[in-house]
Parts: structure tokens; C-alpha cells; sequence
């Protein structure tokens, strides 16, 4: 597995990461056993950088992380996420940065994880209630005391990214980043690059969509959130699915799959970026890390750019109450 550095003085990672979210929860249901096994086999594969969140199942995805790793912690960069509130029944319940959120968040993660240190500790969603200042004052103060390693932003807007940074040096920001998710290529991208910051990509493969197994909404399992989402219902299915179905044929060209074209399409924007695709089963994790191995072309580079622009999919990429969060 080739490796990459997040940021030019940041820790370095595995080019591709683990996303372990739909392990747990929104993608039908899932199974502990095949999850854990494919983790072990990331981990054998040289895949370091596994990703989670507190929010997950609810609590659920950190815990099975932290059992999939409970004897083998010194071959993982564990990165996971706070900010999102949910109750044990698993409603939502808005979004929290003040420190003392920070600091209950942070000591629950790391008693489900069962371990001492957070590698990478990120905020979910920016609070824009509480100053950015003080969620990342609280951070680098967990930091100091040997809580977390490094810091990291999800979902922030380039303001709020300066001004976190200018209190403790910000690692590492995730956002949504594929070949039809293209926002960040506008100012946040250019950002985190200006200030030395890695950039995380996750659902790299448009929530799974562009890896062509999806043909009609039916095919989501039961329970899946997908059958809601707004790129996943009605016209914008039927307009995102051509799209689709034109990766399918350059993918079908080069002898790859779709989910690995898309995949090598967004190593290929820099050697800074590095993305999370998630999968709950070895087969296609080994199908994804394969796409390491696959290099693009200047043509089919600019061919891609043709058949998935920016602004390319229809609709946007959460329902209402979600895309209130995101760029924060």
C-alpha cells in the first residue's frame, strides 16, 4: 500500500482509508463478524487510517472498532468524529462545540474504543453557536494531555478552517469528495492547501452509487437511508444513473471497475488527498485498494472531467437538515 502525508508536516497514512460508518448503521444492516475480518484484512493489506465517529449506530461503530482492534492498536492511525449529538435511542439531536461537549466526547470515544490516545480527533460539524476558537481551544488542550494526536475539521467553511487553524494547527479536514461531489474544488481545497492542512475524502464513491451496483432504488436494502436521499429518488435517480452508466463504459474500456476508476480519479487530484471508501466486506475492500495501483491517463483524466463535471449531479448531497450543517 503506497503512503501519503496529511498536510506537509502531518502524520503519514495509508493512500486509502477504511471508513467504517455503514459497519454499523445507514446502509442496511450490517455484520460484526464480517466487519471485523474485513478490518483485519485492511490492517494485513497496509491499510492503517480507519475512520469512525461517536455518532455511529449510535456509539455502536466505535465500539466494534475498538474490538477489531484490540490487539493489534500499534498498526492503526485511528481517526473518529464529535460534534453530532444523538440520544441512546438514536434520535438526533443538533450539533454541540462547546468545551465541555468537547471533553465528555472525547473520554466517552476513548472508553469505547478502549484505548488511551486518539490519533486523529476531528469535529464533525462545526457548532455555529459556540466560536471556533473555543471547540479547538478545548481540543488542543485533550491534545496536551496526551488525549488525542492531532486534530482535525469535517464539513468546515474556509473562514471558520483560518480561524481554527490560528489556535492549534488544524491536520487533517474532511469533506464529501468524488467524481460527482466537486465543492471543495472552489475554495476548500485551495485552503487547506495554502495552510499545510491534509485533506480527508470520504464517501469517495458517491455513497456507493458510482461503483454501478446500484441500478434502481429497489436496490437498496430495506432500512438503507440511501432510499431517501436526494440523488437517490425519482428524476435525480434516472439523470444520476446515465452518469453512471458512462463510468461503467470507460471502466468497462481500461479492463477496471467502476468504483476503482472513480477511485483512482480522486487519488489522482493530489498526493495530499486521501480517501475513505467504506465497505463492510473484504471483497470489496480488496477491489478498492486495488484502484491504488491504477493510474489515469491525461486523456481519461480529462475524459472523466467531461462525463462528471462540477455541479454534474442532480440534487444535493443531503436533504435539508443536513446540508444546514455541512460548510460551517
Amino acid at each position: 500500500m503506497q503512503r501519503r502525508r496529511l498536510g506537509p508536516n502531518g502524520p503519514e497514512v495509508s493512500a486509502i482509508g477504511l471508513g467504517c460508518m455503514g459497519m454499523s448503521e445507514f446502509y442496511g444492516t450490517g455484520d460484526d463478524a464480517e466487519s471485523i475480518a474485513t478490518i483485519h484484512l485492511a490492517l494485513e493489506r497496509g491499510i492503517d487510517l480507519l475512520d469512525t465517529a461517536d455518532m455511529y449506530g449510535p456509539f455502536k461503530n466505535e465500539e466494534l472498532v475498538g474490538r477489531a482492534i484490540a490487539d493489534r492498536r500499534d498498526q492503526v492511525f485511528l481517526a473518529t468524529k464529535f460534534g453530532n449529538v444523538r440520544g441512546q435511542g438514536g434520535e438526533f439531536l443538533g450539533v454541540r462545540g462547546d468545551p465541555a461537549y468537547v471533553r465528555e466526547a472525547c473520554e466517552a470515544s476513548l472508553r469505547r474504543l478502549g484505548v488511551e490516545t486518539i490519533d486523529l480527533y476531528y469535529q464533525h460539524r462545526v457548532d455555529r453557536n459556540v466560536p471556533i476558537e473555543d471547540t479547538v481551544g478545548e481540543m488542543a488542550r485533550l491534545r496536551e494531555e496526551g488525549k488525542i494526536r492531532f486534530l482535525g475539521l469535517s464539513e468546515a467553511a474556509p473562514d471558520t478552517i483560518r480561524r481554527a487553524h490560528a489556535v492549534h494547527p488544524i491536520t487533517a479536514l474532511q469533506t464529501e469528495y468524488s467524481l460527482w461531489s466537486r465543492d471543495a474544488e472552489g475554495d476548500v481545497l485551495p485552503t487547506v492547501r495554502e495552510l499545510g492542512i491534509g485533506y480527508v475524502a470520504y464517501s469517495p464513491l458517491g455513497r456507493g452509487f458510482l461503483t454501478g451496483q446500484i441500478k434502481r432504488p429497489e436496490d437498496f436494502p430495506e432500512g438503507d437511508t440511501r432510499r431517501n436521499h436526494p440523488r437517490f429518488t425519482g428524476d435525480n435517480f434516472n439523470k444520476n444513473i446515465a452518469l453512471v452508466h458512462e463510468l461503467e463504459g470507460m471502466a468497462e474500456a481500461r479492463n477496471c471497475t467502476a468504483a476503482q476508476l472513480a477511485l483512482a480519479w480522486v487519488l489522482a487530484q493530489g498526493g495530499d488527498i486521501v480517501p475513505i471508501p467504506g465497505t463492510k466486506r473484504r471483497k470489496y475492500l480488496e477491489q478498492n485498494i486495488a484502484a491504488a495501483d491504477l493510474t489515469l491517463s491525461g486523456q481519461e483524466l480529462r475524459r472523466l472531467d467531461e462525463i462528471l463535471p462540477r455541479g454534474a449531479a442532480a440534487g444535493d448531497r443531503y436533504h435539508a437538515v443536513g446540508m444546514a450543517t455541512i460548510n460551517g
